[in-house]
């Protein structure tokens, strides 16, 4: 495949900058059904994209990397997952549906910053690991596959948080 991710870590590079190119359509867009579809694709392209880490990506760096920054990615996760829920049940027409696409849109730019910030961020590190990243890049992108089949077929369920007890 000639436009395949040279390695796991170009794989969710990719995957941010498609991500980013949809809020900038939500942004730009007018008219209460298109930017409805944009916020949903937006929904199903981070949900995909949060499982893949959760499950393989950040798993297969723990304890090979700053085990605090693994920590950090999990709890912005979550809060990412809490807008995203709310924006994917919710509808253009309700009170804050804007303003919570654009503070998703805040919340993930931070978190895509501190993955790929050059010396010091948790993809500088992976690299430095003896983690094999085109395998890891195979298991990933298997995994999204099922996901998006999934999203097409029956739709994913909501995200679920994983460091933050929501309604505990």
């Amino acid at each position: 495949m000639a436009n395949e991710p040279t390695d796991a870590i170009a794989l969710l590079k990719a995957d941010h900058r498609a991500v980013e190119g949809l809020f900038e359509q939500f942004q730009g867009a007018s008219g209460k059904s298109k930017k409805k579809t944009i916020a949903d694709k937006i929904c199903v392209e981070l949900k995909i994209h949060t499982l893949i880490e959760e499950e393989i990506f950040y798993p297969a760096f723990r304890g090979k990397i700053d085990d605090d920054m693994l920590d950090e990615a999990y709890v912005e996760h979550d809060g990412a997952k809490i807008l995203i829920n709310d924006i994917a049940s919710g509808s253009p027409a309700d009170d804050f549906y804007g303003a919570k696409v654009t503070v998703l849109s805040e919340e993930i730019k931070h978190h895509v910053h501190e993955e790929e910030a050059n010396s010091e961020g948790m993809f500088a590190q992976c690299r430095n690991t003896d983690v094999d990243l085109v395998a890891l890049r195979d298991r990933m992108m298997a995994r999204k596959e099922e996901l998006m089949a999934q999203s097409t077929a029956d739709g994913l369920p909501p995200a679920q948080t994983t460091a933050i007890n929501v309604g505990a």
